[in-house]
């Protein structure tokens, strides 16, 4: 029987957002749904700050797409979530009928050429934050990210709609580019529910002691985290590659592609490929650092590579 990445929560099981524990029930029956995701935060993180309690002033509006609704949170990012998140230098940036397009697009493209797709995003992601820089602060912007600590939320910026990790960017923005951005941060989340649920790694695995991957393509950035990976980092990595690589495969084979969205997946695809091969080849080199289950995965992400 394969071994794959879960594909589900669990009913009952911790990242269950409807099963009965106190906390949650509370928050459901005081309709604060919104607020769940930070509840999980909470337990995660075990800081003793309240996440839930500030989530409350959050705001969202729905964005429905093929059944699936999603929290688009609206008002200002309370500073102590912002600050556990990395997002310190980001506001929570103004609705507008554009950006409502961009994500309806985003999502109904998910939900009709890439099922399965959709299908890991509805079950992972509830909430999207849409996030810019605060005036002021001279960085480059974040694409997309999430956080282990914050399951079922997911953070993008403008830049979602032009660039494709690692390297490519468009001029123009296009839904697809969101698309594969939303779908990227989704597999991230769901990876990181079954690596807390199951044991993927083998006993007294650290982190902080993990042996370091070179990575090539991040040698041109100065931060020294980016540039090594360690072993979790890069089976994430690996995964959420050979999801992006099947998008863009789908996308290539279709013919409603503008020259730049085609030129830009190609681009994408052809960069992405030695990318998941040098990090499966590395990680297999490595495989005594993964439990009995992650050599399993280990075995499935090998197949899944074999047939991009």
């Amino acid at each position: 029987m394969k071994t794959t990445i879960a594909t589900r929560v669990p009913a009952g099981s911790f990242f269950d957002l409807d099963r009965k524990d106190p906390v949650l029930t509370r928050l459901r029956e005081e309709g604060a749904e919104l607020a769940l995701p930070f509840a999980l935060m909470e337990r995660l993180v075990k800081s003793g700050t309240p996440y839930a309690e500030h989530a409350r002033c959050l705001r969202s509006e729905p964005v429905t797409v093929a059944g699936a609704t999603f929290d688009w949170f609206d008002a200002e990012l309370p500073g102590e979530i912002a600050d556990e998140i990395n997002l310190a230098d980001y506001e929570i940036v103004k609705h507008t009928d554009e950006r409502r397009a961009a994500l309806t697009q985003a999502l109904d493209r998910l939900s009709l050429v890439h099922p399965e797709g959709f299908a890991r995003v509805r079950e992972f992601v509830r909430g999207l934050l849409w996030v810019g820089l605060n005036p002021g602060v001279r960085t480059s912007s974040l694409t997309s990210s999430s956080d282990p600590a914050l399951p079922y939320v997911i953070v993008f910026s403008e830049k979602a709609r032009h660039h494709i990790p690692p390297n490519t960017v468009s001029p123009e923005p296009s839904p697809l580019f969101l698309a594969e951005n939303m779908l990227h941060e989704g597999t991230h989340q769901s990876i990181s529910f079954h690596v807390l649920q199951r044991q993927v790694f083998a006993d007294g695995y650290s982190s902080k002691t993990s042996p370091k991957i070179g990575i090539a393509w991040r040698a041109s950035q100065g931060v020294a985290r980016n540039q090594f990976w360690e072993i979790d980092r890069a089976f994430h990595a690996t995964c959420v590659y050979n999801q992006l690589l099947r998008f863009r495969q789908t996308e290539l084979r279709r013919d409603d592609l503008t020259p730049n969205e085609r030129a830009s997946f190609q681009n994408a695809y052809a960069e992405g490929l030695p990318a998941v091969r040098y990090l499966m080849r590395e990680l297999e080199l490595l495989s005594e650092h993964f439990s009995p289950h992650g050599v399993e995965l280990l075995a499935d992400l090998r197949q899944q590579t074999d047939h991009l």
